[in-house]
């Protein structure tokens, strides 16, 4: 395992990118969103995936649909994923990766479905209830489509995580001081 690789995933709209950009910031490390990786894929294949939101989006959701077509996609993802933990001095958002390869210190951020959604309303300026049904829209097919591609209980078997954080009761700081306080132990 590489001691200056780390994964930080959890459900949508938990703040993993958030926390990732402040840790790699603060330790002087890469920063990479798979989310990113599937971005770039999605503008190859004509979708105009723009702004952090779009995920949550009609054609981010029908990109999710073409992607549960097609899981060759998700698995070169991940293999360039994994490729660049080996190399080291990055963190790496994904949703899949703590379940595919021993690279890496891992962390999981978990929210529940209201927390996230209120998330997202900040965010995408939407209204709770519209950002409440893509949570749970998005929840359900994550699980499903990592379930068909790598048989992944996603968002449920958290056995292969070093650290977990509830992020509910926790303001956005808070959870960056504290996955912060546990990075440092291997930088």
């Amino acid at each position: 395992m590489h001691k200056r690789s780390f994964i930080i995933s959890g459900p949508p709209a938990v703040g993993k990118t958030t926390v990732a950009k402040a840790v790699a910031k603060r330790f002087g490390l890469k920063v990479y969103a798979g989310g990113d990786a599937l971005k770039e894929v999605a503008a190859s294949r004509g979708y105009a995936p723009i702004g952090e939101g779009w995920w949550d989006t009609p054609e981010g959701l029908r990109f999710l649909a073409d992607r549960a077509a097609n899981p060759e996609l998700d698995k070169e993802i991940d293999k360039r994923l994994i490729e660049m933990l080996k190399q080291g001095n990055i963190v790496v958002t994904s949703y899949t990766l703590p379940w595919l390869t021993d690279q890496g210190i891992k962390i999981w951020l978990n929210a529940s479905v209201e927390s996230r959604a209120r998330r997202m309303v900040e965010r995408d300026k939407i209204s709770f209830e519209e950002a409440l049904d893509i949570v749970k829209k998005r929840d359900e097919e994550n699980r499903s489509l990592y379930y068909r591609i790598y048989d992944i209980a996603f968002a449920r078997d958290l056995s292969v995580f070093d650290l977990v954080v509830n992020t509910d009761l926790l303001s956005r700081e808070a959870v960056i001081e504290v996955v912060e306080a546990f990075v440092k132990q291997f930088v």
